[in-house]
């Protein structure tokens, strides 16, 4: 479950001492006054939503001195990117989100890739959804058994990858290569996957080694980010499987 922050000061300080924080939840019945006008301008700084929602969504802290306000604050441990590259890989699969904003979506990605052996998630601090309850639940209690790993820049990231001899792969629609096109088997690969709404940014696809679409029959893209991804992982395990004829 979700750690829980409550009330003005202690989120205000969590703020202040860069303590990750997922979201921030503001009663609509509250006064602004200085801490809580401080509280939004730090959050928007740091890329952290904050949202007014009605009273009765405090009802479950009614014990607590909340006023008003609480954070919810991650569950987890994130990985550290260069400890992580510091780690012997070989034929191994990544995967990098970009902009993934549905706790659900993040919860079934997760759940994907631990079933496909994928070595890890990299996900960016902010303006994108993070762990908490909900994605571990959808995750099934996957999200215990890969790393996470949070960046400050996904295209920072990318570069580090590159320079550590990882394949990048891109998905985007517009692509003129298939998924099944690209030999995953016998290299490092990382694919990313973008937002629904938006895809993949354009800085992530000009860095990216490979860019891959699925093919639709019907002109209807009804894929959403984690079945997309479910499709385009799984290719790489068929290909690594029928090289070493496992069954």
């Amino acid at each position: 479950m979700e750690d829980i922050i409550f009330g003005k000061n202690s989120v205000l300080e969590a703020l202040i001492s860069g303590r990750e924080i997922n979201k921030i939840l503001i009663s609509k019945n509250i006064h602004s006054d200085v801490k809580l006008n401080k509280i939004k301008e730090l959050a928007k700084e740091n890329g952290i939503i904050f949202q007014f929602v009605a009273k009765e969504k405090f009802i479950p802290y009614a014990e607590y001195n909340h006023q008003g306000i609480i954070a919810q604050v991650s569950p987890i441990n994130y990985t550290d990117l260069d400890e992580f590259l510091e780690k012997p890989h070989n034929n191994e699969s990544l995967i990098i989100l970009d902009g993934i904003e549905d706790s659900h979506n993040l919860g079934a990605i997760i759940r994907t890739a631990v079933c496909a052996g994928v070595s890890g998630i990299i996900i960016p601090s902010r303006r994108s959804v993070q762990i908490n309850s909900t994605v571990e639940k959808t995750s099934a209690g996957a999200i215990n058994h890969i790393p996470v790993i949070k960046v400050n820049s996904l295209s920072n990231a990318v570069e580090k990858l590159k320079n550590s001899d990882w394949w990048i792969i891109a998905t985007d629609a517009s692509a003129d290569d298939n998924y099944y096109d690209i030999n995953y088997d016998g290299m490092n690969s990382a694919i990313i996957m973008g937002a629904e709404h938006a895809g993949v940014s354009k800085s992530l696809l000009k860095a990216s080694d490979f860019i891959v679409k699925i093919p639709m029959l019907k002109d209807f893209n009804s894929l959403n980010v984690s079945n997309a991804l479910a499709v385009i992982i799984f290719e790489s395990v068929r290909q690594k499987l029928v090289k070493n004829k496992v069954k």
